[in-house]
């Protein structure tokens, strides 16, 4: 008696691409592959890549109060660590200072605590800031922070010329998918455009802006989403500054952007090579850069917090692992890998450096640095790479048929392709169709507790000791007359960096020059769109 095999389901990437048996030759014929180094770069922004230099293993890090993160920095920095990434509380990203009524019991819990120029200072005491580069995550209240950044080098006597780092600074994905925001989108697009205007003339080391689609794949999205929207917002970004005025070629070099590492390990390193291509195609095509540096698209990565789960969380190290490695073989210039306890609560120091060693055996021991993109001509990833492209071009023609990335959004476009997107992926998790292990398949009964890092609630009242001492301390006038000429450059068409610069030097806090700029600008709230 014969058998009848069962014919297997059809195969699909995460973003649900189609895969193919097997692929071959037809599959990529007529496609061209440059080398490393070569334009369009879908196979890496550098001829050696990783044998001519490491990337950046830059661990994002904040708890508590400046003191406390202080302190961790230095570890990371004895650990062999060769950046930092600054992570803010709540009240810190939505503009408001620890004292403020709404900031009762959020102080210091999901990041560290800035309030005034005084937190900044103890931040970053005895970290030299012409040497090491530094990240800050922070949007609507981007500028104040950087005004902040650049003020503490000052005082270290460090010439802006030499301060380097990266500013998040993108306001269009907490509309899309985030929502930290506080103004509206025009006048918050107006202060993105002023801090890349004048990185451009002053701090010419610094990139003013990181656009980011990690959060935009925290909220649900797919990667080609993930893909497609994050590049949309990068041209709207380069829109408004050339609106300006400003010389494409005097600060598209500065652009970076920062993207998830999912599970999905091919359709991730699909996903940075088509990413490369797209952005390189749009400037030289869309928009006239001559500058090569301006082509080159330059991202950072972070393994994909919403992928790690509290069930079997040693799990989270293997999943860590596979991310990490999908973003360096994607070509990455710098990387943070997750901590195993990061479902449960604020990365322990054991976790942190499970997390950050993870990074290092890949660039010591697995011998993966040692060739430039050593995938590239893969038969799988070149078609998967040119599938990725075209399916994120047709939502970013989309997009252009809008009017542009805000048009999008005022109309709920992107917000809605994502909340379609995460209801299906949680479908599929609850019906079985996609396993996650140790939370719908292998699952363990009376799992034993973890040891977690404990915030010291003593942190939100030291911070408003020290903001209230602040207050006290200095010229109360000379901060009034800073957050009124703040208020007057904001009513006008001044670059108001300058002005921010002046009231951080008075000790103006992050609540005051928020709410300055909002007795301007006003506050936004969404409309809602499903």
């Amino acid at each position: 008696m014969s058998q009848t095999l069962a014919q297997p389901k059809p195969a699909k990437t995460l973003s649900g691409l189609p895969l193919a048996p097997v692929y071959g030759p037809e599959d990529i014929a007529g496609l061209e592959l440059p080398a490393p180094g070569q334009f369009p770069y879908t196979r890496g922004i550098h001829e050696t890549m990783y044998r001519g230099k490491l990337w950046t293993m830059r661990q994002f890090a904040g708890f508590a109060t400046a003191e406390e993160t202080n302190a961790r920095y230095h570890y990371l920095l004895s650990q062999g660590q060769m950046g930092l990434s600054v992570a803010f509380d709540l009240p810190t990203l939505m503009g408001v200072d620890s004292d403020d009524p709404s900031s009762l019991g959020e102080v210091g819990k999901c990041g560290v605590a800035i309030s005034s120029l005084a937190d900044m200072e103890i931040l970053f005491r005895g970290i030299p800031l012409g040497d090491v580069t530094v990240s800050m995550t922070i949007n609507s209240p981007a500028s104040i922070i950087w005004a902040m950044y650049l003020v503490v080098a000052e005082q270290q006597g460090v010439p802006w010329a030499r301060v380097s780092g990266t500013l998040q600074n993108d306001i269009l994905k907490e509309y899309i998918a985030q929502k930290e925001y506080i103004y509206p989108p025009r006048p918050s697009m107006r202060l993105v455009t002023d801090s890349i205007e004048f990185a451009s003339r002053c701090v010419p080391r610094f990139n003013p802006i990181s656009i980011s689609g990690y959060h935009i794949r925290e909220a649900g999205s797919t990667a080609v989403q993930e893909l497609a929207f994050t590049l949309r917002d990068g041209m709207e970004y380069v829109d408004w500054a050339l609106e300006r005025g400003l010389p494409v070629d005097s600060f598209a070099p500065r652009l970076s952007f920062f993207f998830n590492a999912h599970n999905d390990f091919f359709e991730e390193i699909a996903k940075y090579r088509a990413a490369r291509k797209i952005w390189a195609l749009a400037m030289r095509d869309r928009y006239g850069a001559r500058d090569e540096r301006s082509w080159k698209l330059r991202f950072h990565a972070q393994t994909a917090g919403c992928s790690l789960t509290w069930q079997q969380p040693q799990n989270n190290i293997v999943r860590t692992a596979i991310q990490a490695l999908a973003a360096v073989l994607g070509g990455c210039q710098s990387l943070h890998t997750n901590s195993l306890d990061e479902a449960y609560a604020l990365p322990s120091e054991h976790a942190v450096t499970i997390a950050l060693r993870t990074q290092q055996v890949i660039a010591y021991e697995s011998g993966v640095p040692n060739v430039p993109d050593p995938l590239g001509g893969s038969y799988f990833l070149e078609k998967l790479t040119l599938d990725m492209e075209n399916a994120a071009n047709d939502y970013i023609r989309a997009i252009d048929g809008m009017g542009g990335m805000i048009q999008a959004i005022e109309r709920g476009y992107p917000q809605t392709e994502i909340a379609n997107a995460s209801f299906e992926f949680q479908q599929s998790v609850e019906q079985g169709e996609s396993v996650i292990v140790g939370v719908n398949k292998f699952v363990e009964q009376d799992e034993k507790p973890i040891e977690l890092l404990q915030i010291d609630e003593t942190a939100e009242r030291k911070q408003i000791e020290r903001l209230r001492e602040v207050k006290a301390r200095r010229d109360a006038a000379a901060v009034e007359r800073a957050l009124n000429a703040l208020r007057r450059a904001a009513e006008g068409n001044e670059n108001t960096m300058p002005y921010i610069l002046d009231a951080v030097r008075a000790y103006a806090t992050v609540g005051e020059m928020c709410a300055a700029l909002k007795d301007v600008f006003g506050s936004y709230t969404e409309t809602s769109v499903l």
